[in-house]
């Protein structure tokens, strides 16, 4: 065996896969939604013969993760020992509980979360050595969300904790678009206000040295006083002006989080569209101004389409930026997943937290895979 084909990034995370499975608690099976229960681990979660599937693709995934070669057989054996993962411990949730308290529920530990990151990178690692390109990476991830919820949606799922308390909630989806709603109403604005500044402040050194001390300011204050200082004018405004009420303006609810969203927006945007700009060789100007374009004709079919990676870059800081605040704004009734966080750790109900974390993640998630295929695929697909 020749010590170079060794891949040791692969051995280290099939090691820490491993050891995440069999040295940590893989799920507790608590008396109720609220108090702690007994921690059980992998061999204790489920039978032997429901576990065997799993245990067989552990094996085989360690062993491909150690070497260089055969990386397309290591992704798709990673890819199944997920799907592996994710059926042995939903069949482990439903034989644990068969003989349990109505009350009981079972919860996913350390283990099973550890052992979903450390696939994660497998994946990661695979598809970076494979050097997929865009398109085929995007499906990828689509690949793997489309078969994590048929599986969910079969019900398979539905004896953890974490599926009972998504099932008692009523307005879980209407929480999702609330949260679309937050994220992406306040980019909008942000996109027609940031850009045009953007494009001033490369042109302008004067307005470039006004504005971005002034935005930079505003990214440093914390998101949680960003909202109260902006409760008090707001609830001055809807006492004054009714209407202004009527229409949602009010110290308490969306408002406040999409101003404060749209204030820590500018500055990713504003900054990738001055430096976007900036990088632009001033011998293509001078080429375009030859052809004859006018400045109108340069920037939309010369200027902008050069800069578009890099706003592209900003857009991604912000999407994702958004979406992780937006459950903070649920404090100030904002509304969206960050209700689930906030609702849970006021009950100490653990998975109502992770309800609306990790559709939080996931969320944040795909929109950056998405802008960052739209990046490479701007530069030519070679990202």
């Amino acid at each position: 065996m020749k010590f170079s084909n060794l891949d040791k990034v692969g051995g280290i995370l099939g090691f820490a896969l491993l050891l995440s499975l069999f040295a940590l608690p893989f799920v507790s099976l608590q008396p109720n939604r609220i108090m702690p229960g007994q921690r059980l681990g992998l061999l204790e979660a489920a039978s032997l013969n429901t576990l065997m599937p799993l245990l067989l693709m552990l094996v085989l995934t360690s062993l491909t993760s150690l070497f260089k070669t055969a990386i397309r057989i290591r992704l798709v054996l990673t890819l199944i020992t997920l799907m592996a993962l994710m059926y042995a411990v939903g069949a482990g949730a439903s034989q644990q509980l068969s003989d349990a308290s109505p009350l009981a529920r079972v919860s996913l530990n350390a283990g099973f979360w550890l052992a979903i990151f450390w696939l994660a990178l497998l994946i990661t690692d695979a598809a970076i050595k494979l050097a997929l390109r865009p398109l085929p990476r995007l499906a990828l991830v689509t690949l793997i969300m489309t078969a994590v919820m048929a599986l969910l949606a079969a019900g398979h799922w539905d004896d953890l904790s974490l599926l009972r308390e998504y099932h008692n909630q009523t307005d879980f989806w209407g929480q999702a678009v609330r949260h679309l709603q937050l994220s992406l109403g306040s980019i909008v604005p942000a996109v027609l206000v940031g850009i045009p500044l953007g494009v001033r402040s490369h042109r302008s050194a004067r307005l470039k040295a006004m504005v971005f001390p002034v935005l930079n300011v505003l990214q440093t204050i914390p998101s949680l006083a960003m909202f109260g200082l902006l409760m008090i004018p707001l609830s001055l405004l809807a006492t004054g002006y009714p209407l202004l009420a009527e229409l949602g303006i009010r110290g308490i609810g969306a408002a406040p989080a999409v101003i404060a969203l749209f204030f820590y927006s500018l500055l990713p945007i504003v900054s990738n569209t001055a430096l976007g700009f900036d990088k632009i060789d001033a011998r293509v100007r001078e080429a375009a101004t030859g052809m004859g374009m006018n400045a109108r004709q340069r920037l939309w079919q010369v200027e902008f389409p050069l800069a578009m990676p890099v706003i592209l870059t900003g857009l991604r800081v912000v999407v994702t930026m958004n979406i992780g605040l937006v459950a903070v704004a649920a404090l100030v009734g904002g509304g969206g997943f960050g209700t689930y966080i906030f609702q849970g750790l006021g009950q100490t109900a653990t998975d109502l937290v992770i309800l609306g974390a990790v559709p939080t993640l996931v969320l944040a998630f795909l929109f950056a895979i998405v802008i960052d295929t739209l990046i490479a695929l701007q530069r030519g697909g070679k990202a």
